[in-house]
């Protein structure tokens, strides 16, 4: 039988699953702009980057930054390391950009967040 605790975790999930949940339409727009993103050769993408920090020092919003910064971030770290950032591996990024802390299990790539 289900205590009710363990009841509203299994229909609404923990205070946890609903923080990832949260940041699901995020973790699209960003992979909406890969494509964008693989297009560019390293000279755009160096460009970029600095288009990006321009913007963040006249003050632009940085979560409205954000999607352009995490999609030009993962396409740098393909190519310099040859891996590709994971959705999970943005939403430990997202959550550490909003000054949470992120636990994440072994396997869960913890290199690129």
């Amino acid at each position: 039988m289900l205590g009710i605790g363990t009841l509203a975790k299994k229909v609404f999930g923990t205070p946890n699953d609903r923080l990832v949940k949260s940041v699901r339409p995020l973790v699209q727009k960003i992979n909406d702009l890969e494509p964008e993103f693989e297009a560019l050769d390293d000279a755009g993408i160096k460009a970029r980057t600095a288009e990006l920090q321009q913007r963040a020092r006249a003050g632009e919003d940085l979560d409205k930054l954000l999607p352009e910064a995490f999609a030009n971030c993962r396409e740098a770290a393909r190519r310099a390391l040859g891996l590709r950032a994971f959705d999970m591996q943005l939403v430990g990024g997202i959550f550490l950009h909003r000054g949470n802390i992120a636990e994440m299990k072994t396997g869960e790539g913890k290199t690129l967040v």
